[in-house]
């Protein structure tokens, strides 16, 4: 070998065939098979793995089970309440509305002889039964009027005598107007017969009333013989009481009652010509000064929002000035 010759050129060189031949060796192959089945264990261990899988479309999927307590209930909508006093009743809601809270029954507050007393009758019940039930719940002696042959005839007269509420028959009478004041009514053209018939009738549409007040009736109560044959009735009863609900300066109600020896009394003040809190307010004073004045008063209302928001605020009121409310038959005279 001469000096400063290249070694590497007395190296015999491997060809690219050797190279090609060791890479496709069964040697290499298993090692690719090693690292293939490496990954896919590090894949099936992987947190991904858990995760539900996706819903395919149109797939069912179970239904969650509700708890009894948990289903929502049905709500109803709040009854429609009158914009003003109608002398025929109001259409009747399609369903009945859900129970108000009713009063619970309580020990009666201690009757003061010399106090003034003040009774509240509710009239035209039997339509509006959420406001109706409102007024029963108040925790003071009230009375309710209950039309015959209305929706809730029965059920308001039940609930207002089981709360210790006082109950009487708002007796429809005729109109000089003309407007139908509903089915029960008494007119100027029935015979004696006829009119009798139907008191009685419609006293058997409200078995639990101690008395009977006018409903409207300007031309009926201003008639003495229609008037009559009405406290005929009652005489015969020998239990009922008569309230003049004075709806004409012509009415001779209460004194054919006296004239027939029924217990009666009449109207003093009417609260809610207007539907307005502010002037149901000013209404109910000038009843409390008139029983102040007097020794009682009786003030008759309706089945409104605003009456019933306003004697809810006046109660405290006027029993810190002295008031006594009491039921209306506390109140006639000849009992």
């Amino acid at each position: 070998m001469d000096e400063g010759s290249d070694e590497s050129a007395l190296v015999p060189k491997k060809s690219n065939a050797s190279r090609r031949g060791r890479r496709g060796s069964p040697a290499f192959a298993l090692l690719v098979l090693v690292l293939l089945a490496a990954a896919a264990g590090w894949w099936l261990l992987t947190p991904h793995r858990h995760a539900p899988p996706e819903r395919q479309v149109g797939e069912v999927v179970p239904a969650v089970t509700v708890p009894p307590s948990e289903t929502p209930l049905p709500v109803e909508s709040p009854t429609e309440l009158p914009a003003s006093p109608s002398p025929t009743p109001i259409a009747v809601p399609p369903s009945p509305a859900p129970p108000s809270p009713r009063a619970s029954p309580r020990a009666a507050p201690s009757y003061n002889p010399g106090a003034p007393k003040l009774a509240l009758i509710v009239d035209d019940c039997g339509q509006w039964i959420d406001t109706e039930r409102a007024f029963v719940a108040l925790d003071v002696p009230l009375t309710l009027s209950v039309l015959p042959d209305v929706h809730y005839t029965a059920t308001i007269a039940n609930e207002a005598a089981q709360a210790g509420k006082g109950v009487m028959l708002h007796l429809p009478m005729e109109t000089v107007s003309g407007l139908n004041p509903g089915p029960g009514k008494v007119t100027t053209e029935m015979t004696d017969a006829a009119i009798t018939a139907q008191v009685e009738a419609d006293l058997a549409q409200v078995p639990l009333a101690g008395g009977v007040n006018n409903h409207e009736g300007s031309k009926g109560s201003a008639d003495p013989r229609v008037m009559r044959d009405v406290m005929d009735v009652l005489a015969k009863r020998g239990n009922l009481f008569f309230i003049d609900s004075r709806t004409s300066s012509a009415s001779v109600g209460e004194r054919t009652a006296q004239a027939q020896g029924v217990p009666t009394a009449g109207r003093d003040v009417f609260l809610d010509n207007q539907a307005s809190v502010a002037y149901t307010e000013a209404q109910l004073r000038d009843a409390a000064a008139i029983a102040k004045r007097t020794g009682s008063a009786i003030a008759i209302g309706h089945p409104r929002a605003t009456t019933l928001e306003a004697v809810r605020a006046m109660i405290p009121q006027l029993q810190a000035e002295g008031i006594q409310f009491v039921l209306a038959r506390d109140l006639v005279s000849g009992s």
